[in-house]
């Protein structure tokens, strides 16, 4: 890292030689490490799982690209301008949906490590904002507004060149949007009052979504129509929202997504003047989420670390035990301390959970998407991929204190079982409050499915607990308790409790789908008890391996998760 040094003592600027010479350093050191992670298998898994990963949003990308490029062509083609900010308000919300939806699998790097040197603010700023380029949600909204512009140049060539800068703008601010919120996050829920008040905000926004059922869906009838009768509804529907969609129009123009249309439209209508001024209030937008951004990179820059260290005067905490004496309890109660002050963990479970109100609208009877017999089973599915991290990474939250774990008298199997246990409860409490929310949205499901439900459960868990047990020890990574985004990872981790879950997953739908094609599906529960017996069978055998496995690796566990962030 020589040419990290020296850029305070010399020259200026993001383009300085100084600079030119750090950003070369950076390559560099990048490359080197990623040319030494091929001499072993598990980097060569790393990269194979990294290319999939990659492929995998490409796709996302791709289809949604398609999608709004179609849509810009038919808009482009007749004219229509006044839809486009429809392309681009997708565009925006699906770039900021998109980290919340992978929370539990995305990896990313952390340049925390920039500031030991004498690195230029600017330097900083620039490098984290390249960091970002290589995330998620960058790579699918950049293919989104790819499919905007060539479904708009297709239509309308000329539209090339002004299309191109506003979109560039429009990319640039949600890469600083995204960057801020996730950076604002992480400095609010670096303390205990913060913490709570979002905590308080958080259920009060999952609580409430609740009352718009009624709201939405009560005058709906969900019988058989005729099309007279559909036409008749959507008219009154029409005249009823139209002056609060006119509101909703003209208020979203002064907004980013609404202003990058409009300055697209402005210039396929030939107003350039126009077309100029809502650019600018978009550049506006921009430097203001580019703003909240610097302000937050300029505290870290200066020292600041709010870590999860010990205020410095600080009243005594009363403290709380499960009662017993033995080494698992024991273990329990510091797992369960350890999991509080772990934001990523806390994200990871939350996250999901949040979206099953949204899963549950678009399963809601009368929906467009209405499939009531699996929309609770999708919704609890997808609530439980926030359990990645936990299972399939359960010694990452130790960090250096995996040294004692080897030191003590504590066999790590019952450190294992402790952390089993624990994340086990959690797995059925955050699946009931599953569960509780999707029948909010969706109604009581036949008991028959709701047994069901519950048998692929007891056989998910164990599947999963014995699957995080091998790749907790064969592909481990430290998890910094403060922070939500980066992270940084296995990627051939998280692409293997992909396949894992997608499994489970698919054992179970195949179940409850032959039961229910065969008319029988109350033989849907015994099966996956069966499954379920046999799951559990398999993770007490691997749990009796642990402590052979854990001091074989004794060396690789220690310096993965040792290893500085």
């Amino acid at each position: 890292m020589a040419g990290m040094t020296g850029e305070r003592s010399q020259g200026k600027g993001l383009l300085g030689a100084p600079a030119r010479a750090q950003y070369a350093a950076m390559a560099a050191m990048r490359w080197r490490v990623f040319i030494n992670g091929l001499h072993s298998i598990h980097g060569i898994l790393e990269l194979g799982a990294t290319g999939i990963a990659w492929m995998f949003y490409a796709f996302i990308g791709l289809g949604a690209g398609f999608g709004l490029g179609a849509g810009g062509y038919a808009m482009a083609l007749h004219a229509e301008w006044q839809f486009l900010p429809i392309l681009f308000w997708i565009t925006s919300i699906l770039w900021l949906t998109l980290p919340i939806v992978v929370a539990s699998y995305q990896e990313q790097s952390d340049l925390g490590i920039l500031l030991r040197f004498p690195v230029r603010f600017g330097s900083y700023f620039t490098l984290y904002l390249i960091s970002g380029l290589m995330e998620a949600s960058t790579i699918v909204g950049g293919l989104c507004c790819f499919g905007i512009w060539l479904g708009v140049v297709l239509a309308r060539p000329q539209m090339g060149a002004p299309l191109a800068l506003v979109l560039t703008i429009f990319a640039a601010f949600n890469l600083l949007l995204v960057r801020a919120i996730f950076a604002w996050i992480e400095r609010w829920l670096a303390q205990r009052k913060s913490r709570e008040i979002v905590g308080v905000v958080f259920m009060v926004l999952v609580l409430g979504a609740q009352f718009l059922n009624p709201a939405l869906y009560h005058h709906r009838d969900y019988g058989p129509v005729s099309r007279q009768q559909r036409r008749e509804q959507a008219g009154e529907t029409w005249a009823r929202y139209a002056p609060m969609l006119k509101s909703a129009y003209r208020v979203q123009q002064w907004l980013p997504a609404g202003s990058a249309a409009r300055a697209a439209q402005q210039s396929a209508e030939g107003r350039s003047a126009q077309g100029w001024a809502w650019l600018g209030l978009l550049g506006m937008w921009t430097l203001a989420a580019g703003g909240t951004l610097g302000l937050r990179l300029r505290a870290e820059y200066r020292g600041e670390n709010l870590g999860w260290a010990s205020a410095r005067t600080r009243a005594p905490e009363r403290t709380w035990t499960l009662g017993g004496s033995g080494a698992c309890t024991a273990a329990i109660e510091k797992e369960v301390h350890s999991l509080f002050r772990s934001l990523p963990l806390l994200w990871g479970m939350g996250a999901p959970l949040l979206l099953v109100l949204v899963l549950g609208g678009l399963f809601h009877p009368g929906a467009a998407l209405h499939s009531f017999s699996y929309a609770l089973p999708l919704c609890v599915a997808y609530a439980l991929l926030g359990f990645t991290q936990l299972f399939y990474n359960n010694l990452g939250a130790e960090g250096a204190g995996i040294q004692l774990l080897f030191l003590s008298p504590t066999p790590i199997r019952t450190v294992v079982l402790a952390k089993n246990l624990l994340h086990g409860a959690l797995f059925l409490v955050v699946a009931c409050a599953a569960v509780a929310l999707g029948c909010l949205r969706l109604g009581l499901p036949p008991a028959a499915l709701m047994a069901a439900l519950g048998a692929w459960l007891l056989f998910a868990l164990p599947c999963n607990l014995a699957a995080g047990n091998i790749l907790s020890l064969t592909m481990p990574c430290r998890i910094h308790p403060g922070r939500i985004g980066r992270q940084p990872g296995s990627q051939a981790n998280a692409l293997t409790a992909v396949l894992i879950q997608a499994g489970t997953l698919g054992i179970g739908a195949a179940v409850l789908s032959l039961c229910w094609a065969l008319d029988k599906p109350w033989w849907a529960i015994p099966i996956l008890l069966v499954l379920a017996a046999a799951a559990y069978f398999v993770w007490k055998r691997v749990l009796s391996h642990v402590e052979a496995m854990a001091l074989e690796r004794r060396d690789q566990l220690i310096t993965s998760l040792m290893k500085v962030q």
